[in-house]
């Protein structure tokens, strides 16, 4: 396993649609999986796309930690491949989101609340899952880099967007903020 190299904003590979994955269950899609994954501990991420490992398919993994689960359980290491999203509801909540490839910066971005999950799995079976809160809105934002799409093209106020310092410094914007 190795640890890739993480695109950041700026890099073509994040504004273009990535390309579906032919073949999942392949030796070279396994180690991409593995390298991935060793990437996003390293980042300490919840979610990764290929895009942002300057692959440039339709792949992306990610995890909901126990911390972040609410009422829910928590979700292991998820792999995706091929994804298509539908909404279930018209509610939409703005909520806050970093990106890997946007170092040091998060914005309050608008997601829907409820969604479908379409895709195959590591092995290449298909499957279907309805997600809500901060697992929808992981697989939102990662599936937004398969198709070249960052999150602050979706702000709908820039005046909930800045650097990480800031926006925990400011009570206004950041709910356990410290001044």
């Amino acid at each position: 396993m190795a640890i890739l190299k993480i695109a950041r904003m700026g890099h073509e590979v994040l504004t273009a649609r990535a390309a579906p994955v032919a073949a999942v269950d392949t030796p070279e899609m396994q180690r991409l999986l593995a390298d991935m994954a060793e990437t996003l501990e390293d980042a300490g991420g919840v979610g990764l796309a290929a895009p942002q490992v300057h692959v440039s398919l339709r792949l992306f993994i990610y995890y909901v930690p126990k911390s972040r689960a609410g009422a829910g359980e928590p979700v292991p290491l998820t792999a995706v491949f091929n994804p298509e999203i539908e909404p279930l509801s018209d509610e939409i909540v703005e909520d806050w989101e970093a990106c890997l490839s946007i170092p040091g910066l998060r914005a309050a971005v608008p997601r829907h609340t409820h969604i479908r999950l379409t895709a195959q799995n590591a092995t290449g079976a298909a499957f279907t899952r309805d997600l809500a809160g901060f697992e929808a809105r992981i697989v939102q934002h990662e599936y937004d880099h398969l198709n070249g799409t960052l999150y602050p093209s979706r702000l709908t106020d820039f005046t909930r967007f800045g650097f990480n310092e800031e926006i925990y410094r400011n009570p206004t914007l950041h709910p356990e903020a410290t001044t």
